[in-house]
């Protein structure tokens, strides 16, 4: 693979005239050549991962950028051009008249192991989203992404090649894409229209797309997703929070749209009337933030970090970092309390750094205290919505035994039924609630949480849960096919599942309430 590498250099390096050529020979560096610049007027210029080095004192003139031009394939509508079967990127700048007056010969390499830091994510089946600056290395991960799907996976893999940057210039596909199909692009104006073909007319199982930069293209994407096929692609951006205010592209991540509050809901929120909020479930289940070429961030499920950003709750995020010996360190991203924004919701501060150790830690959102609740006579429909919009760590169960506290409502405790005197004789808590409405109980789960939180008992239980889910996760990498976790009641649940996707694990729920339980599965 070096010598094939090696091999590709040159054949970048011989479309320039003799004397920049020699210039670039003596440099003894080409393996670290990122691009050749060609400006009309000006010296050429050889950049590296490094530095930036002037090739020759001599300007470039038109008999230059014309020798260059004659030697490469046609430029597409996008201005850019390739050499056949290998992965270098040639693109044009041009004046008001159409004639080429500046050349960016870029070198395309296939690097082997490259999505080595989001291995896990990208073969779990769910689709994944690549954002990163320019040259960060989003192109050559999908290139990976390709090879690995194709080859080591055995899925049924198309390329949509708009610029022919992920498989190279030609009709024969570099073999850095593996055993991947690769469908060409007439336009770039047609991308969305060939990500739909690809679905209606080649049955892949995973499609992969380089930069979705128009709602046409996002469109699409949603499309692919509701088809059930796997797709990974890049968009324009840095960031996830860049996407959410990018009016084109928020659709990747479920779109924004503004919803009016009534004033019970602006007064318990602490808004004002009118805030933003998703509009439907995202494109994509994983958002992956290249930083550099061994640092990403990982934003596992993109729903409830979106949810979590435009109500200005904590968003803590995952670092991964590849070392030297190739071993992933993974780190949790705690943020800063979310500071107010101009509309009333809330902004998150710079994340503090948390410690950095080799294996996965447990999530974020873990609650301290957990409080089972008995409900009697309240209406189970509204406790569980109320238990989502406040983020309470509650439990909700059906046996006296296991409970922390009894919640009943007025007119049942009027009435000093059985249950009720049986539940203050064996020391639990009665909670009375004056009416049956959401308001009330959100407003009694603030106060409970706030005040009593759950018993050590509980505290220890949650523990013990969340240490068995990773002892699972472990254990499914090390080879076992599935493994079947200790019955649960749904809070509990809902953070095993969170920590069997951290993994790149399938999870699922099996059995009826007592006895419901998690298996973790790599599907």
């Amino acid at each position: 693979m070096q010598e094939l590498t090696e091999q590709d250099i040159h054949l970048l390096v011989d479309l320039l005239p003799q004397r920049i050529r020699d210039g670039l020979d003596s440099s003894q560096d080409l393996g670290q050549l990122l691009e050749i610049v060609l400006d009309l007027g000006r010296q050429p210029e050889a950049r590296y991962l490094a530095r930036t080095h002037e090739i020759s004192p001599v300007e470039v003139t038109l008999d230059d950028i014309d020798y260059a031009v004659a030697r490469v394939g046609e430029f597409g509508g996008d201005n850019r051009a390739g050499i056949e079967r290998t992965l270098h990127r040639i693109s044009a700048i041009r004046n008001r008249n159409g004639r080429v007056v500046g050349l960016t010969l870029r070198a395309g390499r296939a690097v082997y192991g490259a999505i080595k830091i989001v291995e896990d994510l990208v073969i779990s089946g769910r689709n994944v989203l690549l954002l990163g600056r320019p040259g960060v290395g989003k192109t050559t991960m999908l290139r990976e992404v390709a090879r690995v799907l194709a080859d080591d996976t055995g899925k049924r893999v198309i390329v949509v090649d708009t610029s022919n940057e992920i498989a190279g210039d030609g009709d024969i596909p570099h073999p850095g894409i593996g055993h991947a199909r690769r469908m060409q692009v007439r336009d770039p104006s047609l991308q969305h229209a060939v990500m739909i073909e690809a679905v209606e007319n080649h049955m892949p199982e995973v499609i992969i797309v380089d930069e979705i930069g128009t709602e046409l293209e996002a469109m699409a994407a949603r499309t692919i997703a509701e088809r059930g096929v796997q797709l990974v692609a890049t968009a324009h951006g840095n960031s996830l929070e860049n996407l959410i205010l990018n009016p084109t592209l928020s659709d990747l991540v479920g779109g924004i749209e503004s919803v009016t509050l009534g004033d019970v809901e602006a007064r318990r929120r602490k808004t004002q009337k009118t805030v933003q909020e998703r509009r439907a479930p995202p494109t994509f289940d994983i958002l992956v933030e290249i930083r550099g070429w061994n640092q990403v961030t990982v934003h596992p499920d993109v729903g409830d970090v979106v949810d979590r950003m435009l109500r200005g709750y904590r968003v803590n995020t995952e670092e991964r970092i590849l070392d030297d010996e190739g071993h992933v360190h993974r780190r949790l991203l705690a943020p800063e309390p979310a500071a107010p924004s101009s509309n009333g919701s809330r902004r998150a501060r710079p994340a503090r750094e948390a410690r950095a150790e080799p294996d996965p830690e447990p999530p974020a959102e873990i609650p301290v205290l957990l409080t089972r609740i008995l409900p009697y006579g309240v209406n189970k429909g509204k406790l569980e919505q109320a238990i989502r919009s406040t983020q309470a760590p509650v439990e909700l169960v059906e046996n006296i035994e296991h409970s922390d506290l009894v919640l009943t409502i007025k007119n049942y405790y009027r009435r000093r039924t059985e249950a009720l005197r049986r539940a203050e004789s064996k020391g639990k808590p009665v909670y009375v609630l004056r009416k049956n409405t959401l308001v009330q109980i959100e407003h009694f789960m603030k106060a409970v949480t706030r005040n009593k939180g759950g018993t050590d008992e509980a505290r220890h239980g949650l523990a013990e849960a969340l240490n068995e889910a990773e002892d699972a996760a472990s254990r499914v990498e090390r080879g076992e096919s599935d493994v079947r976790l200790t019955p649960r009641g749904s809070y509990v649940r809902r953070l095993q599942h969170k920590i069997a996707g951290r993994y790149g694990l399938i999870s699922s729920s099996t059995g009826r309430d007592p006895y419901r339980r998690v298996v973790f599965s790599r599907g």
